[in-house]
Parts: C-alpha cells; sequence; structure tokens
C-alpha cells in the first residue's frame, strides 16, 4: 500500500513519546494519522493504491488483519481496569458479521446468537460447477438461517463420539478411535460410510485441504543441502525411501494424499498424476502410481558418494539429524517409523527433540538439518504455496522474517516465480508453473509429504453443509431442521424400562420367596414347641 511503510514509521514513533506519558497505557488514537495511498470515498467504501500489480491483493482484502475495527471499541477497551477483568477485545470481539459472540469461556463452552444489525444478506441461487444443484433449496432465503449457535468443548473423543451418535451435536469429525465404527476404506483407497452410519441417515462430508505437509532439508547445511549433484542425489535417495503411502496408511487412516509438488489440488496449476506426477519418486504403471523401488534410492545413495549408507569420512553409517519437538507416545510411534525408513539406506538418523521455542529459533538461524513443517493456505492462489521455495524467502536470508525454511534458493526458480506471481491463470502461467514444480521436484528441498484429507459427518437435520476448504464464513448458510432433530433424539435415546422391570421382578420374587421361608421356619417353630 502506498504510504503504508511511512504511516507505520509515525505511528510508531509517536507511540513510543506517547507512552512515556502514559505509563499505564490508556487510549492511542490513530484517527489523526492517514495513509496516503488509502482514502474514503463513503461511509462504505476504501480507496486503496498498491505499488504495481498483484492481484492476490483481492484475497488479502478478505483476510482477518483487514478487518474493520470501530474506533470506538479501541478506546473503550483501552479504559483503566478492562484488561484485569478479561475485557478485551480478544475476548469480547465487535464485528459486523451474521452473529454475536455472547458467551466466551473456551475451556466450556461458547455462544453465537443472531446479529440483529447484521445487512441484508440472502441465501444463493446459483452454484459453482461440481456443488449439487440441491444446496439451492434455500434460494432466496434471509441470512443467517440459525438463531442460535454453540460451540461445547468435550474433552474426551469418545463421549463426544458418543454424543453425536445419540444425536445431541449435530456434526463430528472422526478421531482414530471412532474411525473403523464410523467409515470404511474401499480397495482403491476411497472413503465411504459404514452400514451402521448409513442406517442412522448420517451425510459424510469431505475433501482434499489446500494444506501440504512436508518434510524439510536445510540447503544450507553441508551434508544435506547445496544444489550440487552430492546434495541433490542424496536427497533424490531419501525421497523414496521415506514412503509417505505408508505413513498416510499407518498414522491418518488413509486420510491423505500423496503430494507430487507443492501444490494441493484444488489449486490453480495443481496436475494429477499422471501429468503432475514426480519422476524423480514415482513412475506410472498400468494406471497406477508406482513408488520407485529402493534399489534406484540405493544407486542415487551410491552416486552421491554414500554407497551403502557410508559416510567416506568416517567409515560408519551416515548420521543425520532430524529436529522433532513432539514428545508423546504417537510422536515417538512416527520418529521410529521415520528412523525405519532412513535405516533401508543404512543412514542413522538421530532425533534432536527439543520445545517449540527452540525449534523455532533453530529454523530462524539455518542450524536444523531435517525438519518436518505445513502451510495451510491464506488464499487459493498457487503465489500462495510456490512463495515457500523462493529465494527471497528464506528464513535465514530475510532475517527470520520468511516463510522458505528449506532456504532453498534456485536462481531459475526465483526468476520463474517473479514471472508468474502476477499473471492471470491462464495458460501462460501454468506453463511457468509447471517449469517451476518439476524444478523443485528435481532439486528436492522437500520430501513432498502429502495433503490431508479432512472428514466430517453430519446428521440428516443438518442442511446447506458442504466442504468448502477455503471459506470461514459458511455457518450462516446453515438450516437446521429442529424437529427431526428432537424425533430422533427421541428415538435413539428411548429409556430401556424392561431392564427396570427385570429388577422389580427379581425383588419381588426375592421378597415372596422370603415371605415363605419366614412363614415355613415360623410354622416349624411352632410345632416343634412342647
Amino acid at each position: 500500500i502506498v504510504g503504508l511503510r511511512e504511516y507505520a514509521k509515525k505511528v510508531s514513533q509517536d507511540f513510543e513519546k506517547w507512552k512515556e506519558n502514559h505509563p499505564n497505557g490508556g487510549f492511542f488514537d490513530l484517527r489523526p494519522y492517514t495513509i496516503e495511498g488509502v482514502r474514503t470515498l463513503d461511509e462504505h467504501t476504501l480507496i486503496i493504491r498498491i505499488k504495481g500489480r498483484y492481484p492476490q491483493f483481492l484475497y488479502w482484502l478478505s483476510m482477518n488483519f483487514f478487518a474493520p475495527i470501530p474506533w470506538e471499541v479501541d478506546a473503550f477497551y483501552s479504559q483503566a481496569g478492562m484488561k484485569a477483568k478479561n475485557l478485551t477485545l480478544d475476548q469480547w470481539p465487535v464485528g459486523t458479521g451474521p452473529f454475536m459472540l455472547v458467551e466466551n469461556n473456551p475451556n466450556f463452552r461458547m455462544r453465537l446468537i443472531r446479529n440483529p444489525n447484521y445487512h441484508a444478506d440472502t441465501y444463493p441461487c446459483k452454484a459453482s460447477p461440481g456443488i449439487p444443484q440441491g444446496l439451492l433449496a434455500d434460494c432466496g432465503r434471509p441470512l443467517p438461517q440459525v438463531e442460535t449457535v454453540l460451540y461445547t468443548l468435550e474433552k474426551e473423543n469418545i463421549p463426544y463420539w458418543n454424543k453425536f451418535l445419540q444425536g445431541y451435536y449435530d456434526a463430528s469429525g472422526v478421531s482414530s478411535d471412532a474411525f473403523d465404527q464410523a467409515v470404511q476404506l474401499s480397495s482403491t483407497g476411497d472413503i465411504g460410510l459404514t452400514p451402521a452410519m448409513r442406517e442412522k441417515g448420517i451425510r459424510f462430508l469431505g475433501g482434499v485441504q489446500p494444506t501440504i505437509i512436508y518434510f524439510g532439508f536445510n540447503m544450507l547445511d553441508p551434508v544435506i543441502g547445496g544444489l550440487d549433484d552430492k546434495g541433490r542425489k542424496l536427497r533424490q535417495a531419501i525421497s523414496i525411501a521415506v514412503n509417505m503411502e505408508e505413513y498416510i496408511s499407518i498414522f491418518l487412516n488413509g486420510r491423505g494424499v500423496v503430494a507430487q509438488g507443492p501444490l494441493p489440488p484444488g489449486i490453480f496449476g495443481y496436475e494429477s498424476p499422471p501429468q503432475g506426477l514426480n519422476p524423480v519418486i514415482y513412475r506410472w504403471e498400468n494406471g497406477h502410481l508406482v513408488r520407485k523401488p529402493l534399489t534406484v534410492a540405493r544407486q542415487l545413495l551410491a552416486e552421491a558418494g554414500y554407497p551403502g549408507g557410508i559416510d567416506p569420512n568416517t567409515g560408519q553409517p551416515l548420521k543425520l539429524y532430524f529436529e522433532a519437538v513432539g514428545s508423546g507416545p504417537d510422536d515417538q510411534a512416527r520418529l521410529a517409523w521415520l528412523r525405519k525408513q532412513f535405516a533401508q539406506l543404512g543412514i542413522d538418523l538421530v532425533i534432536r527433540a527439543t520445545d517449540y521455542n527452540r525449534f523455532q529459533d533453530k529454523m530462524r538461524q539455518g542450524q536444523g538439518q531435517i525438519f518436518m513443517w505445513g502451510w495451510n493456505a491464506d488464499y487459493p492462489d498457487p503465489e500462495n504455496f510456490l512463495f515457500l521455495l523462493y529465494g527471497k524467502n528464506g528464513v535465514v536470508a530475510s532475517g527470520g522474517s520468511g516463510v522458505n525454511y528449506a532456504n532453498y534458493h534456485n536462481p531459475a526458480y526465483d526468476r520463474l516465480f517473479e514471472q508468474m506471481q502476477t499473471l492471470p491463470n491462464g495458460p501462460e502461467r501454468q506453463a511457468l508453473i509447471q517449469r517451476m514444480v518439476h524444478l523443485v521436484q528435481q532439486d528436492a528441498p522437500w520430501i513432498f509429504g502429502f495433503y490431508p484429507r479432512s472428514l466430517a459427518l453430519v446428521h440428516s437435520w443438518y442442511h446447506n453443509a458442504w466442504p468448502n476448504m477455503m471459506a470461514n464464513n459458511t455457518t450462516k448458510y446453515l438450516r437446521v431442521d429442529t424437529q427431526l432433530r428432537v424425533r430422533k433424539q427421541m428415538e435413539w435415546n428411548r429409556p430401556v424400562v424392561w431392564v427396570l422391570w427385570l429388577v422389580a421382578a427379581l425383588l419381588l420374587s426375592a421378597v415372596a420367596g422370603g415371605v415363605w421361608l419366614y412363614r415355613r421356619r415360623q410354622a416349624q417353630t411352632g410345632r416343634a414347641a412342647p
């Protein structure tokens, strides 16, 4: 934004002076300050001027850091004593959306109610390609469609799952504990509902998230990094050996898609196999993606100078280091699996466990060697993923502010990125992306991990739910058939009265038997008396 840097500098300087005169805090009024490139056209319209051309700025406008905050709210929460009583904007936000947060206890429950001041809004009457037409049944109805939304914290998975099955929750994810009860995998890896779920009228919603989870190599490291053949072939060999299909099956219950490059499905430029397969790791056989065998990985390892995984400098197995954060049982199982993958090549993977703060410091300083990381899309544009490997975004080169944690820097990739960045989606941009993806597949700064699959179950009374992986405002479209919900709750939670009748019958039998024995003993005692 034109003038934003100067605005920030001026505000920062004045704020430091203001703090000297207001040691107890208070309201620092920003209204006297202006940004050269921003002006108001009317009460609801801003004109923003940016430097150069950057189409993604339209996406930026929809992100939370562009949310309008009334100055009155800032002034209100700046009053003395407000923070001490937990009265802050974070705890009690003020916005313009369809709902108001009226109860905010994250350790128990959060409650939203309809915002009476919400602007006029109606349910859409048109759908994008691939969206079921049945979702347009509420066309033209005013939004939001529900009066109250409750979010309740359940600290244990099993009680939460049981309450969902009883109809007390409208929607649920699927934990590993309930996975086999809820869904079943076909021979091709497709996910479907079990008969028990279908019998209840439960529906399954899912899709591949605009997210990538990857293993990164620090390209500044003298052993694992570099763009020469030695480092490149070592990384390629490891990428073949680390079997992500196995990882997804063991640790994710099949809820993931093996990544072929940095772009997930649904983002422009992504290509599914066979066109988009990673030729370093896979080949296409009989209509299927096939991981190259370990013999290929071992050959690459030998060409890198480590035949049989032996470090020629020591005569011992090559030692590599993985920066780990988690220390729970699940984390230990994953780390043991990862060490096994490296051991297939004769490499000794040493786990360096640390806390998250120290882990971040290592990443910012380029001290890590191999690590696991991930990225969720901020907006649906390839730039938001491809910039993770842009040289100027290297976390070390940028002084810790960049997102290129692998510190990958290939001038050819950077030139292509700068050409691609501001182009509209089309054949020219697609061709540039293909070249960029091919470069990083060959250079292998990442093991291209997986794209997670989301999985949600909803009841038959829960309408207009659809897995939109980028939207955060879908609650206003939901409609709940409360009468059906009550009927199902009563049907699924009928009291089991036969147990009470059985207990009563047993008690009655016991009492009757006791009376009979008592009378018999009394009769015998009477006959035996002199």
